[in-house]
């Protein structure tokens, strides 16, 4: 089984790739880091449930 996440950040993030926020998907939990602050894995994570969310993108992008 493979527990690496998958982090990927928006396509609206700069081309330097150093400043974003960038998100890993679990069945049950988003996982949210700061890409400064992680630049190689490091650092600090939050971790959401997926149906908060989804709140969150759906408010956002009203």
């Amino acid at each position: 089984m493979n527990t690496e996440l998958a982090w990927f950040k928006s396509s609206y993030s700069g081309t330097e790739g150093d400043n974003c926020v960038e998100v890993a998907l679990r069945p049950r939990t988003v996982r949210i880091r700061d890409s400064k602050l992680n630049p190689f894995g490091g650092g600090s994570e939050l971790t959401v449930p997926a149906s908060a969310w989804a709140e969150f993108v759906a408010h956002v992008g009203a």
